[in-house]
């Protein structure tokens, strides 16, 4: 199945979200559809999500010892079988276990495979304990697999365009860097002022090393901005500055057309001065994305 078909399908996004919001009675007024026993649930296979922290889903079976689940699992139905299978909640199945509990609330849903895949994506992007390049993962994912634009994600999550786009952008840092940031050696913050340059990793083991705030690593990301040699280009025409001058008007941001010497191809390069430029320009190339996809 294409992008261009799942488009169609399924449920959207808010439903699927609205399904995975579902609370018990004593925060929304909602019931669960029923209590079974806990024995008859089984994990889904395809968890995006693998590693559970133990101490966590101790600290979860202590609540749920003294509370009960307050949020139903959802769970849908495996056919020719008395069993269910967990759409959303699997840390809670895991702790209940540990509290030995019999039976869980659970909201049973008929989801197709990939509406199950999408839902566990959102589930674990909507965790708090989530480092900025897992959360980067969830949105690319919910991107590439359904679809999704960044509007709908923002929407939906009830997150900025702003948020979601910079930490897509994370994605674009080389490996060494990203695990620098899944280990919290570097923030979310670091990490940006890092994306544009050529020897991020280099950069990053310096942040690392000597501590440096967020301010002082934009400095030295600044710093170590090579400059750029002009022979390797051609020089520009009148056509070529006359289309930088178009594209300037229509985006409203700088825009630069760098031929390389001896063939076709070359470099367009779009600078942004705010936040803000950025939303606007990731606006303007999804609209022409979906009206290409018509």
């Amino acid at each position: 199945m294409d992008r261009k078909e799942r488009k169609g399908l399924g449920r959207g996004l808010s439903a699927l979200m609205a399904d995975i919001n579902v609370s018990a009675p004593t925060e929304s007024g909602r019931r669960a559809d029923m209590t079974v026993p806990i024995e008859k649930i089984v994990p889904n296979p395809d968890q995006p999500r693998r590693e559970f922290a133990p101490e966590a889903l101790n600290d979860l079976a202590a609540s749920i010892r003294q509370k009960g689940v307050i949020q139903p699992l959802i769970v849908r139905p495996i056919p020719h079988s008395d069993r269910y299978e967990i759409v959303a909640g699997e840390r809670r199945w895991r702790a209940s276990q540990l509290a030995q509990l019999h039976d869980l609330p659970v909201v049973i849903r008929d989801f197709d495979d990939t509406e199950v895949l999408e839902v566990a994506i959102i589930e674990n992007i909507q965790r708090a304990d989530l480092n900025p390049v897992e959360e980067a993962m969830g949105f690319r994912q919910l991107m590439e697999r359904f679809g999704h634009t960044q509007e709908k994600l923002a929407e939906a999550l009830s997150k900025s365009r702003s948020h979601i786009a910079n930490l897509l952008r994370l994605l674009n840092l080389p490996d060494d860097v990203q695990a620098m940031l899944r280990e919290g050696k570097l923030s979310a913050g670091h990490a940006r002022a890092l994306i544009t340059s050529e020897n991020a990793s280099e950069l990053a083991r310096k942040v690392v090393e000597k501590g440096l705030s967020v301010r002082e690593t934009e400095k030295l990301a600044k710093g170590a901005a090579p400059s750029k040699a002009r022979g390797a280009r051609a020089e520009k025409d009148a056509d070529t500055r006359a289309l930088e001058g178009d594209l300037s008007a229509n985006l409203g941001m700088e825009v630069q057309i760098e031929h390389l010497a001896g063939g076709e191809s070359g470099v367009l390069s779009i600078r942004y001065k705010t936040l803000e430029d950025l939303d606007n320009l990731c606006r303007v190339l999804t609209q022409i994305n979906q009206g290409a996809s018509r």
